[in-house]
């Protein structure tokens, strides 16, 4: 695949004005990221932007305890690093691959210079953030409010439809460590979808076989948060 066609797999590169895409691109770079890999421990500072091409990042809140709970997750359709901080230029928590693949990336630098010469460019950042933002507290929100079924059903069709196909590698130890349930739950829950006839799994993967009934048990929230999205960015 050509260079500029991996970078335009991202929402907010392909939604940018031909030249101003082209304004970004001699500073982006493909790179390709490991499941597990840590971008950037709780307040590091930020040097890259990251845009996911096939990938997908979590902001994850790490605890005292060492427990962990996902704050958000951000794939082709958004960016790492540029929205979350834009003051300090520092994380606000802890950003780790939870899907491996493809990411563009360009330094802090650059964007921060090139969003300061083109109007397009900061715009559709300022979208970037509202849409991610709005996620985040979606997020929160189902946390605190929806069951652990209806959040795994949540977080099954949002990678679904960040990777753009039916076969995902989830386990059921990521899974539980996103929902933060114990991994017990997670495997039953799976179960009775399984049976249910909406998915099937087998080691290290799970397959989407019928959405719309995954749809119907999951919560509002993944709807609205896509409908923020589409409305804010749209599709590469």
């Amino acid at each position: 695949m050509p260079k500029k066609r991996k970078h335009l797999a991202n929402r907010f590169l392909s939604s940018l004005p031909p030249d101003d895409f082209e304004a970004l691109l001699p500073h982006l770079e493909t790179v390709d990221l490991k499941r597990r890999t840590v971008l950037y421990e709780t307040d590091a500072f930020l040097t890259h932007a990251y845009l996911p091409q096939d990938c997908i990042i979590s902001l994850v809140t790490i605890m005292d305890d060492g427990q962990s709970v996902e704050m958000a997750a951000i794939g082709s359709e958004g960016m790492v690093g540029a929205v979350a901080a834009p003051a300090t230029r520092r994380a606000i928590g802890q950003y780790s691959v939870q899907i491996a693949g493809g990411a563009s990336r360009i330094p802090m630098a650059d964007l921060d210079r090139i969003m300061a010469e083109r109007p397009a460019v900061r715009h559709a950042l300022w979208r970037v953030n509202e849409a991610i933002m709005s996620q985040t507290l979606f997020t929160v929100a189902c946390n605190a409010v929806h069951t652990a079924d209806a959040r795994c059903c949540r977080w099954i069709l949002s990678t679904r439809d960040r990777l753009g196909r039916d076969s995902l590698p989830l386990t059921h130890e990521f899974l539980a460590e996103m929902l933060g349930v114990q991994r017990s739950t997670v495997s039953s829950i799976v179960r009775q979808l399984q049976t249910a006839g909406l998915v099937s799994q087998r080691r290290g993967c799970i397959a989407v076989r019928d959405r719309a009934g995954l749809e119907r048990l999951s919560c509002e929230c993944h709807g609205r948060i896509k409908e923020k999205f589409d409305r804010l960015l749209p599709p590469a």
